[in-house]
């Protein structure tokens, strides 16, 4: 006995607001470092699963907004790998972080810092964080949702992104 195809179904977003500008520094694996830079980071998000009774992957004006306000979270922010071995942030006095790396020392009011629980803030880890932290609020919007695979890019010039891909998530 043969069964026939396996029938799966998609939903892509790509939306002008669906973006954030944030600084990083990249740390390469002989310990150079790039300068304090920012990017105008681009977000994509693709959802596979089975239709529901209504003939819908996920509603699109449900899960935009959640997109949106994971954009709008990292905005205007200094985006800090907190799992880096040698990295270093604390809170030092006045509500303001210290982020120490070699011989590099900043200091930046707290509310402008993200520390993600990242090793490097490439696109890559971008990515992953951000499809973790959307597959984390699409289960407690949606417990039944049986996600096969969820994708999201993160683009941080045109034709330069990370990916990242969690199959049944």
């Amino acid at each position: 006995m043969t069964s026939g195809p396996r029938e799966r179904w998609s939903i892509f977003i790509e939306k002008d607001y669906l973006k954030f500008s944030a600084a990083h520094f990249l740390i390469f694996p002989d310990g150079s470092a790039e300068r304090l830079h920012g990017h105008n980071y681009k977000v994509t998000v693709m959802v596979e699963t089975e239709l529901d009774k209504h003939g819908l992957v996920v509603n699109f004006k449900e899960i935009k907004p959640m997109v949106r306000r994971l954009c709008d979270e990292l905005d205007e922010h200094f985006l800090i790998p907190g799992k880096h071995p040698v990295l270093r942030c604390q809170e030092v006095a006045d509500g303001q972080l210290e982020i120490r790396y070699l011989e590099r020392r900043y200091l930046i009011p707290k509310g402008e810092v993200i520390v993600l629980p990242i090793g490097n803030t490439s696109a890559e880890n971008l990515a992953t964080w951000f499809a973790r932290e959307l597959r984390g609020r699409m289960r407690e919007q949606w417990p039944s949702l049986r996600v096969h695979q969820l994708r999201v890019s993160v683009e941080e010039t045109p034709g330069q992104q990370g990916i990242y891909a969690m199959c049944d998530a």
